[in-house]
């Protein structure tokens, strides 16, 4: 199945979910709604979203329900993911994303801050029109992680003693989480049965895991046109993403030594030298391997539902989170 086709399956609720996020996004201070519109429409992928239509329609509620609550919801955890990313890009003092200024370097830190933190309030207004206690539940724990895991990797930064556990960690607050409460929350909309919820829920889990992993191998041998950011972000933040974590494990010691140092300084003086590094030691293999690993997690928690083009797309969404290139 093409990205097109799994797109396709939801087309219609996607056309809803873009309606609803335009008509949220008013506010009467106009630069609230100029910055939300920039980063919202600035070209994302609309993964999370994405996963929550298919998951609801995966459990049938599209076809028994016509009251649109699944592309509130979608829209949302859009919401969500875009508060995140103003944060972020402020935290890592970042002045691209998908190849367009960010917020931040376009109207400054205050303004970004200010407008993620009205995000992530309207989407809990959001989540009050859509009544549930259990999803609302669900939505604001899965915030609080989110955020301890930014903390975390803050924490982290330029730190080359980083293990794996920790770096597993990490990506399983900052990027997992809101995948996870995803398509756990659509199950719940589903009024999903206890075994299905979990299924769900551990799709989004190991669907994030792999986002991640493979972002992380990205940022040392993608395209720096295609990922709309520039090659080596991470290590010019001092982060110690797997493929470094490996690298310093099974490289030569000077070639170990020499990536401690630049996590340790951040910049990307040395990224060439590291790049080589990460490939020839097979660090680069490992973490995609992990990714894999993932994907057939992913993949084997949702077998147990009913087949679908909805299913169909869950398991062909699985193989587009580590054959992308951006």
């Amino acid at each position: 199945m093409l990205v097109k086709d799994i797109y396709q399956v939801v087309e219609q609720d996607f056309l809803l979910v873009n309606q609803l996020i335009i008509k949220q996004l008013h506010s009467d201070v106009p630069l609230v709604e100029k910055i939300g519109q920039h980063i919202i429409e600035s070209g994302g992928k609309r993964m999370r979203p994405l996963l929550v239509l298919l998951a609801a329609k995966a459990l049938g509620y599209t076809d028994n329900n016509q009251d649109n609550n699944h592309a509130l919801l979608a829209s949302i955890i859009e919401f969500l993911h875009t508060a995140t990313l103003l944060h972020d890009d402020v935290v890592d003092i970042s002045d691209q994303r998908r190849g367009k200024a960010t917020a931040n370097a376009k109207w400054g830190n205050a303004p970004s801050v200010l407008v993620g933190d009205f995000l992530y309030s309207r989407a809990f207004q959001m989540m009050v029109n859509l009544g549930s206690l259990k999803i609302m539940d669900t939505l604001s724990q899965a915030t609080c992680v989110i955020a301890e895991g930014e903390v975390l990797q803050l924490m982290n930064v330029k730190n080359p003693d980083v293990n794996e556990d920790k770096y597993r960690d990490v990506i399983q607050g900052k990027t997992a989480m809101l995948f996870e409460a995803s398509s756990h929350s659509a199950a719940i909309l589903a009024n999903a049965n206890t075994e299905q919820a979990e299924a769900l829920r551990l799709y989004g889990h190991h669907i994030g895991m792999a986002f991640q992993l493979v972002d992380d191998v990205l940022d040392y041998v993608g395209d720096a046109k295609e990922l709309g950011k520039d090659v080596g972000d991470d290590l010019a933040e001092g982060k110690p993403t797997l493929p470094l974590i490996y690298a310093m494990q099974h490289a030569p010691q000077d070639q170990a030594q020499l990536i401690r140092a630049a996590i340790r300084k951040g910049g990307t003086e040395e990224l060439t030298e590291i790049i080589k590094i990460v490939q020839s030691c097979g660090a680069i293999d490992y973490t995609n391997e992990k990714a894999q690993e993932h994907v057939v997690l992913a993949k084997q928690a949702i077998n147990l539902l009913t087949d679908s083009d909805a299913k169909s797309a869950l398991m062909a969404l699985a193989d587009l989170a580590i054959e992308r290139t951006h």
